[in-house]
């Protein structure tokens, strides 16, 4: 792969957090431990992210997310776990391709989807802002001015849209709900899968057949979520039943904190000033 930093230059200055929804709530992170910062941060930079710092983590950013990047040895890929894959909407894939990429074969049923892999493996999925058939975000109660950004093109080089979520059969609709109910989230579908919105990402279910594992320990450990008023909304989410793996804390950053997992297996970082962090 040819990495070409400057290829994506225009994407820099709109590389920001979305604005929270009216639950306080929006994506935050995308968390990977890899065994080679310096070449997964070039693969990101190379699919239109912009190098940057959080702290002493290196992280690239893009629209909507930033991709933290911390050296170490996974136990597996996202691959068999709960999040199995996650996705980005690019301008085209072409563009991508130009970059050094190789592009992985279409299905014909699927004009504009492929995918491409990460240094040590990671499949992430491509949609063309052009060609593609199955951005379409239908809602199952009134328009979401927000949710509704997926009906329409991009004007980013690059720009994060799913998490595709693995439960166990049956569990669809639950899922479904609980994420709703929890992030305050606009419910739907993207194309033929149930979903849920958040601003800056989208929640895709599908029902897995064979057992999944919990994200924890995998390369993509967890997931983030940047919420307004972190501390109210922890004491919330412990009133509703939900029992956290670390508790709300503030860091020496002062990016506040707090871990659980959902009741799937996906562990979720809550974050208060990261979006301030990414300025």
């Amino acid at each position: 792969m040819k990495l070409s930093a400057g290829l994506f230059a225009a994407s820099i200055a709109m590389a920001q957090l979305s604005s929270p929804n009216s639950a306080g709530v929006a994506m935050g992170h995308l968390h990977y431990t890899v065994q080679s910062v310096e070449a997964n941060k070039k693969f990101w930079v190379s699919l239109g992210g912009v190098a940057t710092k959080i702290g002493s983590t290196e992280a690239v950013k893009f629209p909507d997310v930033v991709v933290l990047l911390t050296p170490g040895m996974a136990s597996e890929g996202t691959e068999g776990s709960v999040v199995n894959h996650v996705a980005f909407r690019v301008q085209s894939l072409a563009t991508v391709a130009a970059a050094g990429f190789k592009i992985g074969q279409q299905n014909k049923d699927l004009p504009g989807v492929s995918n491409v892999y990460t240094p040590e493996g990671e499949r992430i999925e491509l949609f063309d802002n052009q060609a593609t058939t199955n951005l379409r975000f239908t809602f199952d109660g009134p328009l979401d001015p927000v949710a509704d950004r997926h009906n329409h093109p991009i004007a980013v080089p690059a720009i994060m849209h799913h998490i595709h979520l693995y439960v166990p059969m049956g569990e669809v609709s639950k899922a479904k709900a609980w994420y709703m109910n929890t992030f305050g989230g606009v419910p739907g579908q993207r194309w033929h899968y149930e979903a849920v919105d958040l601003p800056g990402i989208n929640f895709n279910f599908l029902e897995s057949p064979k057992p999944v594992a919990p994200t924890k320990g995998r390369r993509l450990d967890h997931i983030g979520l940047e919420v307004r008023n972190l501390a109210a909304f922890c004491k919330k989410l412990e009133a509703g039943g939900i029992q956290f793996d670390t508790p709300y804390t503030r860091l020496d950053s002062g990016i506040a904190v707090a871990f659980f997992t959902d009741p799937w297996g996906t562990r979720i970082e809550l974050t208060e000033g990261l979006r301030d962090a990414l300025r």
